[in-house]
């Protein structure tokens, strides 16, 4: 069937199929799970009322692209940068730490891996797209101007020809170099960019051994364990509070004091943000179950846990990832 002749059923299922790459897309432009969501949902309704206009000079995915970047730069005109506690402010010791929110709309968030990682066959592919994003490259990638962040995007990570960027935005070839150009030299500079996680993808054997430790210590709350396994540079940061933790002794300091009521939870795996990832759920002693806490994301390097972020933001988080907010008693205790 020819574009032209699509009937509303084909093309809602046509659209439909680019949804995760566009969301992939939107998210790192955005930096926000629930901003990128909704800027695919728009792109896909523009495309719909205007597939009639759309004249086949270049492909679908193309032509969905350009709308969906232009939504984008539309959404980015507030200036808003999505960040993470470490760029925000310095190390607190464990001594002056206080619990002090910002507004949702400051931290970069968290997202599934299924929402934002299409199914490819080759290996590589999924292995540059896995590490594009990762929590350290995403708060590089905010710190571009949004033109210069939608080049990368499309270069870098999506591997388009300078000549199809130009044709998306309107410009020159040469005028697309030079912002590529320009968003390299800004990610060199950057601390965010030089820290990514050397998680391998899959994890190797150390990695899945080093994991199964983690949530051994952590379900126990034994802090000689975790400590064992945390790096010495190793940094915990918990949106949305703008506290951020650095080394074993202030991280399980924390852990055992402020952090204190968390002894006893349970650990669900998860896969976000191209991270091996942690529901964790808190004891509920009223109902004897257990109740949604944070979303975990690790990341881990010569063999240590590195980066240890808790989004808290459990009524939000725990939807998207497909969770349930309780597990009762009855499961806890019927394995």
């Amino acid at each position: 069937m020819s574009d032209g002749t699509a009937t509303a059923e084909d093309l809602d299922v046509r659209l439909e199929r680019h949804r995760v790459e566009l969301t992939g897309y939107c998210y790192r432009m955005l930096g926000s799970s629930f901003e990128a969501e909704d800027a695919v949902q728009d792109t896909l309704v523009r495309a719909w009322r205007s597939y009639d206009k759309f004249e086949g000079r270049s492909s679908l995915r193309s032509w969905l692209y350009r709308i969906a970047t232009n939504v984008c730069l539309d959404m980015l005109t507030a200036g808003n940068k999505r960040a993470r506690p470490v760029d925000l402010t310095d190390s607190t010791p464990l001594a002056r730490a206080a619990l002090t929110p910002r507004p949702d709309n400051t931290w970069l968030e968290p997202m599934p891996d299924a929402r934002v990682l299409p199914t490819v066959d080759d290996p590589a592919e999924a292995a540059v797209a896995k590490e594009s994003v990762r929590l350290a490259f995403m708060a590089a990638l905010q710190q571009l101007p949004p033109k210069q962040r939608a080049v990368l995007i499309l270069r870098e990570v999506l591997a388009w020809r300078a000549s199809e960027v130009a044709e998306l935005l309107g410009t020159t070839v040469a005028s697309v170099n030079s912002a590529l150009q320009r968003a390299r030299a800004t990610l060199a500079d950057s601390d965010g960019a030089a820290a990514r996680a050397a998680t391998s993808d899959p994890l190797d054997e150390d990695q899945q051994k080093l994991l199964e430790r983690y949530v051994a210590a952590f379900e126990g709350y034994d802090m000689t364990a975790l400590t064992a396994l945390l790096h010495e540079d190793a940094v915990m940061t918990m949106p949305p509070f703008d506290l951020w933790l650095t080394g074993p002794e202030d991280i399980t300091g924390f852990m055992a004091t402020l952090g204190a009521a968390c002894a006893h939870s349970r650990l669900v795996p998860v896969a976000v943000n191209g991270l091996p990832g942690f529901a964790q759920y808190k004891p509920e002693p009223e109902t004897g179950g257990h109740t949604a806490w944070a979303v975990q994301v690790l990341e881990i390097s010569e063999g240590r846990i590195t980066g240890f972020h808790c989004f808290l933001d459990t009524k939000r988080w725990f939807p998207l990832f497909g969770l349930p907010l309780e597990l009762e008693a009855e499961a806890d205790q019927g394995e």
